[in-house]
């Protein structure tokens, strides 16, 4: 094991690290098996557990009895937080949790998945839920938190758990607790894990002589005299060599992660602490792609008096995405007659010359690339309890410095002699500052909490750019862009604030009856002077225990019987900063042989915008049977937002063609179920099951008040979201079929298209709605079996009912000039394919090609075994944990492609554009607690 970890490891800094303090933990790990052989192995019975119903969870500004929660708050599995090949919170979180959908977007390294928390409230406002940890609100990258920190996650669903963080909250909220400090000696905690990442599926462009027919087909589709054996010249030269390249395997190496954890914490009855650091090295499987993170934290927790309690939580990190990056999409494109270096080993610029349409997919490893975002981030509070039983006062401060900085060199030799830099600077910061008062009291039967509060908020942005075109050489990279012969520079500012005021109320009953009673009000500095500046945001919920009624109390099977409902109200002001103002831009003119600078109209402002709002209903019930055995949750909810921050156009007389206005509405409804069943349970081996589903459907009700569909931007009235409008495909025309009916130009190998609206002829009326990318329905599901000391961990992910456009079958007018997937295939008058056109086809029409993009994927397999507590007191240590895993094992799907899903969301970067696949890996991990 030794021996393979070390050869893995090929970056410097990750083989000093990762090989000795692998072999120091694994050395261990065989005294411990040696100890365990001579030892008594019988495992410990299982500690004492907190019965599900009195199980305290964290909710907004405090926490809650599971029992008398009214609100949709859902759990996370703390299994998936732990012993995982994953480096962020959204790669544990994915699957997991009925009505969150993560949409991973990319295996590049150091990418995060997009969030979404029961769909989509908006249009063209923020989507993503608020993410709060330890009490403050979160601003930096999830790729941030070091899940090993993480004590718990709950997931805030509706409008009523949601309402007391006011507009911040509107899309879901995601509550992040680490750990903390514990009365005792000192603990010693250490984790390492080292994994191997492969390509979960290759979608390989044609070799050799598939390529050279495919040309002699493209030719005679298009009616072409085939003069040579290829188009190019250099091709050709390659051709009569028998010189070849294998592409994908020039662009792509077997890539790893090893991952370092060390955590101490402890403390006596008045100070304890928490201090933990992590070190990331993954490199990708393309060829550049790396990603390494330091990270360090620190929570301390201090009794100074009976009445007065305080502490800080200070986190550090850096997160390095440097380095050059090989393209994989002009790697599938590329001809195999093609060599990436020249004969004095430079590269080959254009290896398909004369053709310039595609570069070589190595030249970005030419590139001197920087990218590095750091955080800084800090919490404090102070907690008074004046000497009123119940009552307690807390002041929550937090203060976060993001920086990211970015520079770029393309060389004159990757260039053709024309250096080209790139250099960008840019620092957020943002702070808050909370009052909050809380009483919470038990009067016999009668049980009451009220939270108030007041808190300010502020975010700021600076941002600086530099750009040059024309080096005489190529050592001054990205720092001296002064010496370009062309440049040009930018910088940006801003700043936005909010204060906010907060009551809530929660009662309960005899733990039969309860009710949640939350106001907010909210102002936001985005808005404009007019009376819209402040919106308040109500919030109700109420909850039954059914199971404590005297007609249920005989009833020895069910533990728990909860009806829940609420009903609440969120805003959302996802507008720019000065949105609301009119704005003036510049731009530079040529007069009378000066540069001038002279302005335009930027913008028109709207003084009366006020906040999308969001209203939502949800119905749940909780249930608990047989001791604990079976347990679950229903919910059903409706949401419709209304005054949807839009785009409305304009006449251009107005020196501006559009402006931002309140318009449009969006419902969403859908369904969560989850299900926790302990199937078997024996002396020495249990079976458990987690099941979860959810299905939702989304609506544009209204959009511009004029009853029409904004096709530019794919919104039709009554649709879904993300609607797949365009033509309907039947089929291919085959030789001898007339389609001089509908479709006159069309000749065989052509795409049949449905005349949709049977008027005789193909037009762009005939496109319909064929589906839309958002699923019908996810779900996942995990068994876990444990013997003795053996656990098997099996989680099965599924996203089901979505559609999207297919760009890896088309390439347009391209298919002539490049390399194409093997799986895609072409019509020919001997291969009578009824899926795939000729090579002669040409996409006039821009048909999406959509295809079913739903699947079924095997997501992670986990075996661990934990050391008996009897063997491990021996020799003075708390737990000592082995654990293998894989994760992205087998995904079942109809999709053609690199993955269903990993080109699903792309998040403005280049990443989508170079099509990173999904990535594959095996890990094996260690837990030590002294």
């Amino acid at each position: 094991m030794n021996k393979i970890l070390l050869k893995r490891n090929k970056a410097p800094i990750g083989f000093s690290v990762s090989g000795k303090t692998c072999a120091a933990a694994f050395f261990l790990l065989f005294e411990v098996m040696n100890a365990q052989k001579t030892g008594n192995t019988k495992p410990a019975s299982d500690s004492a557990k907190t019965k599900v119903l009195e199980e305290v969870v964290v909710v907004g500004y405090g926490t809650q009895k599971r029992k008398d929660i009214t609100g949709s708050v859902a759990s996370v599995p703390k299994d998936r937080l732990q012993n995982l090949p994953v480096t962020n919170i959204t790669q544990a979180l994915q699957g997991t949790t009925a009505g969150l959908s993560i949409v991973t977007g990319s295996s590049v390294p150091g990418s995060t998945g997009s969030i979404r928390v029961r769909g989509v409230n908006s249009l063209a406002a923020g989507t993503d839920p608020l993410i709060v940890i330890d009490g403050s609100p979160f601003s930096g990258s999830l790729n941030d938190i070091n899940t090993r920190d993480i004590e718990s996650i709950e997931i805030l669903k509706d409008a009523s758990a949601t309402a007391i963080y006011g507009t911040r909250g509107t899309n879901g909220v995601i509550l992040v607790t680490t750990k903390r400090g514990k009365t005792g000696v000192p603990s010693i905690s250490y984790s390492v894990s080292s994994s191997i990442d492969d390509i979960a599926h290759k979608l390989k462009p044609m070799g050799p002589d598939a390529y050279v027919q495919k040309y002699a087909d493209y030719m005679k589709a298009r009616n072409l005299a085939q003069t040579s054996v290829l188009p190019n010249q250099s091709e050709i030269d390659n051709y009569n060599k028998g010189i070849t390249t294998d592409w994908l395997k020039e662009v792509t190496q077997p890539g790893n992660t090893d991952e370092h954890s060390l955590s101490v914490y402890g403390g006596t009855e008045n100070v304890k602490y928490y201090v933990s650091g992590n070190y990331l090295n993954q490199e990708g499987v393309i060829k550049g792609y790396q990603f390494h993170r330091f990270n360090f934290r620190t929570n301390l927790d201090v009794n100074v008096t009976k009445w007065l309690k305080t502490g800080v939580s200070f986190f550090y990190v850096n997160n390095n995405y440097s380095g050059g990056r090989a393209n994989l999409l002009y790697a599938t494109a590329m001809s195999p007659y093609s060599v990436p270096y020249k004969d004095n080993g430079e590269y080959n610029i254009f290896p398909m010359n004369p053709e310039l349409l595609y570069t070589n997919p190595l030249l970005g490893l030419a590139t001197d690339r920087m990218s590095v975002a750091k955080n800084l981030s800090g919490n404090a509070y102070m907690e008074i309890k004046p000497g009123l039983k119940g009552l307690t006062f807390k002041i929550l401060s937090s203060y976060a410095l993001n920086t990211n900085a970015y520079g770029s060199y393309t060389g004159r030799k990757a260039n053709d002699n024309v250096g080209n830099a790139y250099k960008s600077n840019n620092q957020y910061d943002d702070w808050t500052v909370e009052s909050i008062l809380t009483y919470n009291r038990d009067f016999e039967k009668h049980h009451v909490d009220a939270t108030f509060l007041y808190g300010a908020y502020e975010w700021k942005g600076d941002t600086t750019w530099a750009s040059g075109v024309g080096f005489f050489t190529d050592d001054y990279s990205y720092n001296n862009i002064g010496a370009a012969t062309s440049k040009n520079a930018g910088s940006n500012a801003f700043r936005r604030s909010q204060i906010s005021q907060m009551g809530r109320v929660n009662y309960s009953y005899d733990s039969r009856y309860s009710l949640s009673l939350t106001v907010r009000r909210d102002g936001a500095s985005q808005f404009g002077a007019n009376t819209n500046k402040f919106a308040v945001f109500p919030g109700m919920a109420v909850g039954w225990n059914i199971n404590n009624e005297s007609f249920l109390k005989q009833v020895s099977w069910m533990d728990q019987l909860k009806l829940r409902f609420s009903l609440g109200e969120t805003g959302n002001p996802g507008i720019p900063q000065y949105g609301t103002l009119t704005t003036l831009g510049t731009v530079l003119y040529p007069f009378s042989g000066n540069v001038l600078t002279g302005t335009y109209l930027g913008g028109i402002g709207n003084a009366d915008l006020k906040w999308e709002t969001t209203r939502t209903a949800n119905l749940g019930l909780d249930f608990t049977f047989l001791n604990h055995r079976i347990n679950g949750t229903v919910e059903v909810y409706k949401s419709k937002t209304r005054d949807l921050l839009m785009w409305r156009n304009i006449p251009n007389i107005t020196g501006t063609g559009s402006i931002l206005d309140n318009i449009g509405k969006l419902e969403n409804k859908g369904l969560d179920f989850t299900l926790n069943t302990v199937n078997i349970k024996t002396e020495n081996f249990k079976w458990e099951t987690g099941l979860n589903f959810s299905t939702f459907r989304n609506k544009i009700v209204q959009l511009y008040g004029d009853g029409k569909d904004d096709i530019a931007n794919g919104w039709f009235i009554g649709q879904s979201l993300g609607a797949v409008y365009t033509y309907k495909m039947v089929g291919i025309w085959q030789q001898g079929e007339d389609p001089s009916k509908w479709d006159p130009t069309a000749k065989p190998g052509d795409i049949k298209f449905a005349d949709t609206n049977g008027d005789g002829k193909i037009t762009p009326e005939d496109r319909v709605i064929q589906g839309k990318n958002l699923p019908d329905w996810t779900g996942g599901i995990t068994n876990t079996f444990t013997y003795k000391n053996v656990s098997l961990s099996i989680f099965i992910q599924t996203a089901q009912g979505l559609m999207r456009g297919n760009n890896d079958i088309s390439y347009g007018d391209e298919i002539g000039r490049r390399n194409i997937p093997q799986e895609v295939g072409y019509w020919t008058p001997e291969n009578k394919s009824n899926d795939f056109p000729s090579l002669a086809y040409t996409n006039t029409r821009g048909y999406w090609f959509p295809r079913d993009a739903s699947y079924v994927r095997l997501k992670d397999i986990r075996l661990s075994y934990a050391f008996s507590p009897a063997v491990l007191e021996k020799i003075k240590i708390q737990s000592l944990m082995i654990y293998v895993a894989g994760r992205n094992l087998y995904t079942w799907t109809k999709w053609i492609g690199w993955d269903p899903e990993s080109n699903q969301a792309p998040r403005g970067s280049g990443d989508f554009n170079n099509n990173y696949p999904l990535v594959r890996n095996f890990a094996v991990g260690l837990n030590i607690t002294l």
